[in-house]
């Protein structure tokens, strides 16, 4: 598959352990296939960058998608918790993170590459609001599809940069990719306080219940 990663330098050989542990999955190389998401993510402090390009062979490596159908949005949020270092105190977060982690972490050690959403900017605040108990699962749910949301693939192993063949990069320009990251960002929030807004029904889960009831993997109210 070919894939990008946006950089403010051209980086034609990633290095194993290079990226930073507070990132959604931890340390690794984050990459999209998206050519224009990853010329919006080069650009993200208003700086020119390139979106480097790789061809990535997955064959014979170990791959975790959180997005696929054996897993829920809370395995990915349980993962998010583990890693991402800003979430609110108080209220019932300290809780909410504990719950998740010990009811719905997946063990990504043993994998070669994850692929999940990327919780940058607005996506981060939806997933802490729902973590916060102020908005409903349908509602998180709802808000990690606004602003066209693109998946991340993140080399993981140390085996899986073997799999990477750098191939070239192409430039971008930050006066149009941080406005269009900017755009992108606004237009989620925008959409995402109309969702906030919009009455609930009386199945609605909070993680308040999911707390109260012991609801685990499999329970169906998670789909």
């Amino acid at each position: 598959m070919i894939v990008y990663h946006g950089s403010d330098h051209i980086l034609e050989l990633p290095v194993f352990h290079g990226g930073k542990p507070q990132n959604d999955y931890g340390s690794g190389f984050y990459m999209t296939e998206s050519l224009e998401l990853a010329k919006e993510w080069a650009c993200a402090k208003n700086t020119d960058g390139f979106a480097n390009r790789y061809e990535l062979d997955l064959g014979g490596l170990q791959i975790l998608n959180l997005n696929s159908p054996e897993y829920n949005i809370l395995n990915w949020l349980a993962v998010l918790t583990k890693h991402r270092s800003y979430w609110q105190n108080g209220s019932i977060a300290e809780e909410a993170k504990n719950y998740l982690q010990e009811n719905f972490y997946v063990d990504i050690s043993s994998y070669d590459i994850i692929i999940g959403y990327r919780a940058d900017d607005s996506y981060f605040s939806f997933a802490q609001d729902f973590v916060a108990g102020t908005i409903s699962l349908r509602k998180l749910s709802e808000a990690m599809h606004l602003g066209k949301l693109g998946e991340q693939i993140v080399l993981k192993s140390e085996r899986s940069y073997q799999h990477i063949h750098f191939l070239d990069a192409e430039p971008a320009d930050a006066s149009t990719y941080y406005e269009k990251k900017s755009a992108r960002d606004r237009e989620a929030r925008r959409e995402y306080r109309k969702t906030k807004q919009a009455a609930d029904g009386i199945s609605e889960l909070y993680m308040l219940d999911i707390m109260r009831e012991g609801i685990q993997n499999g329970d169906p109210r998670l789909r």
